[in-house]
């Protein structure tokens, strides 16, 4: 599995139900979403198993990655699992990759750890190649930014 998988954790100095929210609401994920210079808008989001995310990233150079995420599994505020489609369509394609995605409290910070699985060792291999690793990490610095933006304690 482990030939399958790209691990991402950060820790965060915010209360985890606050990070996990970040993630649950357009308004808020869409400030923060993707790799530096990537701007993300969303179509719409309904956060519930078997719920949808459909939203498009738009890359510095132009381009547009429609993307579309059906929720699995959710437990309020520690985890997230979601099948991760490249495209809109439901043309009964397998995912791109499955997410899961924990939150754990620990010493009042949250450590965010992100496990993307891909179906075949090659298609990991693609997406390291395609930058998936560094914008994974760009995306949690992203989410670090907005989380010191949004809920600091003068906001209270």
């Amino acid at each position: 599995m482990k030939d399958r998988t790209i691990h991402i954790t950060r820790e965060f100095d915010t209360p985890h139900e606050l990070v996990f929210d970040a993630f649950t609401a357009p308004e808020k994920i869409s400030q923060w979403w993707g790799p530096n210079g990537f701007t993300t808008t969303t179509k719409s989001m309904e956060f519930n198993v078997g719920g949808e995310w459909i939203f498009t990233m738009h890359g510095p150079d132009g381009t547009y990655y429609p993307n579309r995420v059906v929720y699995t599994e959710i437990k309020h505020p520690e985890l997230l699992k979601y099948d991760h489609f490249a495209g809109y369509k439901k043309d009964g394609k397998p995912p791109h990759f499955k997410q899961t995605i924990t939150f754990e409290e620990v010493n009042g910070k949250t450590k965010v750890e992100m496990n993307l699985l891909f179906p075949t060792p090659k298609k990991r291999h693609e997406a390291a190649e395609f930058g998936a690793i560094e914008g994974g990490h760009q995306t949690l610095s992203r989410l670090a930014e907005f989380l010191e933006k949004n809920n600091s304690t003068d906001n209270h």
